[in-house]
C-alpha cells in the first residue's frame, strides 16, 4: 500500500496558504501534516511533522531562508512566493549540491521547484509567448494584480519577459525599436531588454497580457486568473512531481508535457 505524501504548508494563514491547505485536504494521495505560520521555526515544524514536501506561500523577504530550512529538514520544497533572482536561486542550487555531497551520492535526491505562477493558463501563456518571440520585432508585457501585492513587476511577468529575451537572443534578434528619449520611466521595467508594465487595481486577482508586434500586425496573448482556486491544480501537480525532479527546477512548465 502506498502511503500518502506528507505535506507542510508555510504561510498557511495567508490567502494562498489557506487555499493550498484546503486543496491538500481534498486531494487523494496527499496528507496535510503541518500548517506553519509567521514566526514559527520552519525547520523544526517540517521535521516534527515528518513532511515529505513543504509548500512555501509566504513573503519575498522570508522565502529563501524558508527553503534552506526545509532542505536542512530533509524535505522537498515547492515555492510559489515571488522575489527570487539569479543569486538566490544559485544559493539554493549550491545548498542542494552540498547536501548531495554530504550524502555521498552521485545525483541529488532532494528537489526544489520554484514556480512564478501555478495557474495552468498562465504557464501556457508564458510557453506560447516564448515560442512566438522569435517571429516579432517588438514585444512587451503588461501584468495586472490586486493592490495588496508587495512586489512589482510580478514574478510571472519577469519569468515571461526573460523567456522572451532568451528566445530572441537564440534567434539572433537585436534590441527592439524604441525611440523614447524623455520620460523613460513611463516605459516600465527593463527585464533583459523586454519592457514590463505593472498595474495595481482593486478588484483584480492576477492577469497578464503579452503583446507582440510587426509592421501591419499584432499578436496579444491574454491570461486571467479570477480566483485563487485556479492555482490549485498546478500546486498539487508540483507537490506530486517535485520528488521525482531532484535538484532545482524553475517554472511549472518543466513538469507539464508541452512537447
Amino acid at each position: 500500500m502506498t502511503h500518502p505524501l506528507r505535506v507542510a504548508v508555510l504561510g498557511a494563514t495567508g490567502r494562498m496558504g489557506a487555499q493550498t491547505c484546503a486543496a491538500l485536504e481534498a486531494a487523494d494521495g496527499l496528507e496535510l501534516v503541518a500548517r506553519v505560520g509567521r514566526g514559527e521555526d520552519v525547520g523544526a515544524a517540517v521535521r516534527a511533522a515528518r513532511a515529505d514536501v513543504a509548500v512555501d506561500f509566504t513573503v519575498p523577504a522570508a522565502t529563501e531562508a524558508n527553503v534552506h530550512a526545509v532542505l536542512d529538514a530533509g524535505a522537498h520544497a515547492v515555492v510559489g512566493t515571488t522575489g527570487w533572482d539569479d543569486d538566490s536561486r544559485r544559493r539554493v542550487a549550491e545548498h542542494l549540491g552540498r547536501l548531495n555531497a554530504a550524502r555521498g551520492v552521485a545525483e541529488p535526491d532532494l528537489g526544489v521547484l520554484i514556480a512564478p505562477n501555478f495557474g495552468l493558463s498562465a504557464v501556457l501563456a508564458m510557453t506560447f509567448a516564448a515560442r512566438a518571440a522569435r517571429y516579432f520585432e517588438s514585444a512587451e508585457v503588461v501584468e495586472l494584480h490586486h493592490p495588496d501585492k508587495v512586489d512589482a513587476p510580478s514574478g510571472t511577468a519577469r519569468h515571461t519577459a526573460a523567456a522572451i529575451a532568451r528566445a530572441r537572443a537564440e534567434a539572433g534578434l537585436g534590441p527592439m525599436p524604441d525611440a523614447t528619449e524623455a520620460g523613460i520611466e513611463a516605459r516600465g521595467a527593463d527585464v533583459d531588454g523586454v519592457r514590463v508594465h505593472a498595474v495595481r487595481l482593486r478588484g483584480l486577482v492576477a492577469h497578464e497580457e503579452i503583446l507582440f508586434g510587426n509592421v501591419g500586425e499584432q499578436l496579444v496573448i491574454r491570461q486571467d486568473s479570477f480566483d485563487r482556486v485556479s492555482f490549485m491544480p498546478g500546486v498539487l501537480l508540483a507537490v506530486r512531481e517535485v520528488g521525482s525532479r531532484p535538484g532545482l527546477t524553475v517554472g511549472l512548465e518543466n513538469v507539464l508535457d508541452l512537447s
